[in-house]
């Protein structure tokens, strides 16, 4: 006979477990806050810990456990980590700004590839070197003084009212579209806003910035995930400022400079214009690359397009070629993908597993050879890659015509090494990106990469049958090859293109929240996923209908009309 079980009602433990990963199990007072059981000296602390996930949800280091849980510590040598350690040191900036020049406004731009937003002035001249060097100063010393972030949650209104009062157009205009009826704020002294996410619990955290002038505004440098206690070398040539810039100037003419104008247009039912003027300026900057590529047509023979995941390659090699052959200069496409080496010859990443990102997984020389017999005007076999089988088989036998420009599309393309016997004179190469500088407000940029994410999980749903859940779990190996093999030749491009469209977000907002939902709240892609659905909130929805059937935005979507082209005759 089985024997039954004693169960017995008690009185609630004062004490609380705390369960890691590692195995360890920490006790402590019920309702002590995370940050008391992380700073636990069993508990190593080497990249810093900012936050932690308790029972499968994000939470901040002030976070009170009141019953016994699983908790994983968050670092600064995580995605998740280095958010919350941006975002607070923003929030240090501001603060610290406005205790310097009160009557100015600074404005947070967009993030630079080494680490680091780019930050404007207004009302204000452009800051000079010891007028930088009073904010960083008072930064600092609001760092040694290890002030709390306090955080409250406040009525919608009362938030409008505080913003109102301060002169914050924006972020009025932002949350007057907002559909919960209160806000959470943050405190720093006397200092008070909204920050999108997550903060670290103190001012203490924030010891690893610098300040650093760069055109008529400056830099705010912090460290990287994968060297979360280093701050890394600022490029001279920051190749990326101009198309920021002028990225800017179109949101300007549009009018919409900030996510709260966006969706008064939208609210107003006056988009259309907004779609049209950001498709015409797309293509009048494509008309514009391909006209560089006329100029040289004489001596230029292939035209090499590269970008990070879900930049708009596909569609902008498409309308390039297009605009190309309006200015008699017939393209021909060579895909860089049939070019992989054997499977067995496959370089393998840290894990041991199949590293298709890397250089070496390029058949270069084969690569290189075909394109200098093509050029001399000789008949080609060209490769075939069987990604079912790993194997490079015989492919189609190709001989240019007399004028005709290679167009090569790929991860490496701007890489100097992909084909170095080629003279330079001879190439053209070209970046592609969605730079987007539509950001919330003035102090919550809308981030590139989560752009781009959002991008690639509604086209993997509809093109390729990828659950949210398996792109997300996918995407930072994805990021690993851009920071890689991609960003750190941003400054060969002999031209960019950026793919972002102003009103993109409240596009995919209505494709992506479905698929987002689907992912299982017991996985940790769940955490991105949430992550996400919060960050669409703040968009109202738009139809597709409304997009034109040549947007790169089909790309992601479906329905582009551009699909079927074809870059050359069967």
């Amino acid at each position: 006979m089985t024997k039954k079980t004693e169960i017995k009602l008690v009185s609630p433990r004062k004490t609380v477990e705390v369960h890691l990963p590692n195995g360890l199990v920490l006790s402590g007072p019920r309702g002590a806050a995370l940050e008391d059981f992380l700073r636990a000296p069993e508990i190593p602390n080497d990249p810093p810990i900012v936050g932690a996930v308790v029972n499968n949800k994000l939470r901040e280091l002030h976070y009170q456990i009141t019953m016994d849980a699983n908790v994983r510590p968050v670092t600064m040598g995580e995605a998740d980590g280095m958010r919350f350690y941006r975002r607070s040191l923003t929030f240090l900036l501001e603060s610290a700004f406005q205790d310097i020049y009160p009557n100015a406004i600074l404005t947070i731009d967009h993030s630079i590839t080494t680490g680091g937003y780019f930050c404007q002035v207004y009302r204000h001249s452009p800051l000079e070197a010891e007028e930088l060097a009073k904010v960083e100063k008072r930064m600092r010393e609001l760092v040694e003084q290890d002030i709390p972030f306090e955080r409250t949650k406040v009525p919608l209104k009362e938030a409008i009212a505080h913003f109102e009062e301060r002169g914050f157009s924006d972020k009025v205009r932002l949350l007057a579209h907002r559909d919960k009826d209160y806000l959470i704020l943050y405190e720093l002294g006397e200092h008070r806003d909204y920050h999108h996410g997550y903060m670290v619990p103190s001012t203490g955290y924030l010891r690893w910035f610098d300040l650093t002038p760069l055109a008529e505004g400056f830099i705010i440098r912090f460290p990287q995930k994968d060297d979360p206690t280093t701050l890394h070398p600022f490029p001279n040539d920051y190749t990326l400022l101009n198309i920021f810039r002028r990225y800017g100037d179109w949101l300007q003419r549009l009018g919409i400079d900030s996510v709260g104008p966006l969706n008064d247009v939208i609210t107003a039912n006056e988009i259309r214009k907004v779609i049209l003027v950001s498709e015409a300026l797309h293509e009048q900057l494509i008309a514009e690359i391909a006209a560089q590529i006329a100029e040289r047509a004489k001596d230029l023979h292939v035209v090499l397009i590269a970008g990070p995941s879900s930049s708009g390659k596909t569609t902008f090699s498409k309308r390039l070629t297009i605009q190309l052959l309006a200015k008699g200069i017939s393209p021909f496409p060579l895909e860089m993908d049939n070019y992989f080496v054997d499977r067995e010859k496959t370089p393998r990443d840290k894990n041991g597993e199949f590293n298709f990102e890397a250089l070496d997984a390029v058949d270069r020389e084969r690569l290189e050879a075909d394109i200098e017999q093509l050029i001399a005007g000789e008949r080609v076999q060209l490769p075939h890659y069987d990604f079912r089988t790993g194997q490079s088989e015989p492919g189609e036998i190709v001989q240019l015509r007399p004028g005709q420009i290679i167009i090569l599309e790929g991860i490496h393309g701007l890489n100097p090494q992909l084909i170095p016997n080629i003279p330079q004179k001879q190439t053209f190469r070209i970046y592609v990106s969605a730079l987007t500088q539509l950001n919330l407000d003035r102090h919550n940029r809308v981030s590139t990469t989560d752009t781009r994410l959002i991008r690639r999980i509604v086209r993997d749903s509809h093109s390729r049958g990828y659950t949210a859940q398996e792109t997300i779990s996918r995407w930072d190996s994805v990021r690993r090859g851009e920071e890689r093999y991609i960003f750190p030749y941003q400054g060969e491009a002999n031209a960019m293109f950026n793919s972002a469209l102003a009103y993109e977000l409240s596009i995919l907002k209505n494709l992506a929240e479905p698929l987002l939902r689907q992912v299982s709240h017991t996985t940790i892609e769940w955490i991105e996923a949430n992550r996400l659905l919060s960050f669409l909130e703040w968009f109202q929805p738009l139809d597709t209908d409304m997009i034109p059937d040549n947007s790169i935005l089909r790309e992601f979507i479906g329905g582009s009309n551009l699909e079927d082209f074809k870059l050359w005759e069967e």
